[in-house]
């Protein structure tokens, strides 16, 4: 999607989080090494960030609360 999209101006912010099955341990900068070697991204990619429980980020408490159970069960 993004190699068909990126030129019509579709940006991908991935924000890689081990709260899902523990698929992401590793270190922000092996994550991405990985991702890019294997799967030929290109898109950009952030910190590390937990995206449920209290200590969510600032980003998907407020994704979560206008996008009404588009992000949550």
């Amino acid at each position: 999607m993004h190699t068909r999209l990126v030129g019509k101006g579709l940006r991908i912010l991935a924000f890689p989080c081990n709260q899902f099955g523990g698929q992401e341990p590793w270190a922000e900068a092996e994550i991405k090494k990985f991702v890019t070697e294997k799967y030929g991204v290109q898109f950009d990619m952030f910190s590390k960030i937990k995206v449920n429980g209290s200590d969510a980020d600032d980003l998907y408490k407020f994704l979560k609360s206008r996008l009404h159970g588009t992000l949550t069960k």
